[in-house]
């Protein structure tokens, strides 16, 4: 089960270096003014035009939160079998995928590819709860 883990925390730093590399690109094409950090609001300005690889970046600190939550729960309860691996692996991929279209800005496959490792991710839980609850005298 730690292997899915390890590839969506790959995942996490592969798309944090995307970002950087943007905005330094960025930062290198348009030099900053003090004005353009002067709050939050005018650096989100500045970076307006690389702000896919940061909406993506957010984005694997919402839902995979979910995955990361259940891991430990299916270590510590013995639940972790192959189906909960392969379905982690998949869930892995789809967000790789998502991630890729969010910043090549093709929304309609970004959205059905979240909607799908969103199913993969409650398949995991419910596929969890129904494990313990059997398990239960």
């Amino acid at each position: 089960m730690l292997g899915p883990v390890i590839g969506l925390v790959a995942l996490t730093f592969v798309m944090t270096f995307v970002l950087l590399g943007a905005r330094l690109r960025h930062m290198k094409a348009t030099p900053p003014r003090r004005e353009d950090f002067a709050s939050g609001e005018a650096a989100t300005r500045y970076f307006a035009a690389v702000a896919l690889p940061a909406d993506n970046l957010r984005n694997l600190f919402e839902m995979p939160v979910l995955f990361y939550a259940l891991v430990p729960l299916l270590l510590i309860t013995g639940q972790g079998g192959v189906a909960q691996v392969l379905l982690g692996w998949i869930y892995v991929v789809l967000r790789a995928l998502h991630s890729h279209a969010h910043v090549t800005g093709s929304t309609i496959r970004r959205f059905r590819l979240f909607l799908m490792s969103v199913a993969v991710l409650l398949a995991m839980w419910i596929g969890f709860a129904i494990d313990v609850m059997l398990s239960q005298p």
